[in-house]
């Protein structure tokens, strides 16, 4: 078997798997919470926290989220119309939705690109935050996938290229 199709293959394995929890009633709606949180919410309600509590001296970092936000949406929007993987639910019927989601295509996932950079980017910022916003970032993504909605590959991708936009604004930045 190539490594490409073992890939796939696990890929799939693993999204048939986690898409089960949503079978019951509770994790369903906890994981569709996180994800309805991981659309923006807790990202405009992190903001607006930083600049009520540190007043002026949050503009900067919350000008920083606001533009690496930017280049995130730029970036997974640029990939997804060149890419065009079908979500996992569209693919297979063993895997069902359970929310419906903010565009057409799977990869990557814009909710794991943007939660990896924005973690990042307030980590840097507001050290003390790192533990909690980790632990977030990790349910969006795996509400992701437990959803039906990308496969893990995509939540992978999505975090690295989050990463990859954040630890570039702050070279950039100093």
């Amino acid at each position: 078997m190539r490594s490409l199709d073992r890939i796939a293959a696990w890929d799939l394995a693993i999204s048939v798997r986690l898409n089960r929890v949503c079978y019951r009633v509770t994790p369903r709606l906890v994981f569709r919470c996180i994800s309805i949180a991981g659309d923006g919410i807790a990202w405009y309600a992190l903001m607006a926290a930083l600049l009520l509590i540190h007043r002026n001296d949050a503009v900067l970092p919350v000008l920083h989220m606001v533009g690496v936000g930017l280049a995130c949406t730029v970036t997974y929007k640029w990939l997804k119309a060149r890419t065009l993987r079908p979500r996992p639910y569209q693919v297979h019927q063993s895997i069902r939705q359970f929310t419906a989601p903010l565009d057409r295509f799977s990869f990557p996932s814009g909710h794991t690109l943007h939660a990896a950079a924005f973690t990042l980017i307030a980590a840097g910022h507001y050290p003390e935050l790192t533990a909690a916003l980790t632990v977030f970032s990790a349910l969006v993504a795996a509400s992701r996938v437990v959803l039906g909605l990308h496969y893990p590959s995509d939540v992978v991708a999505g975090a690295a290229i989050g990463a990859a936009i954040a630890l570039a604004s702050q070279a950039l930045i100093g």
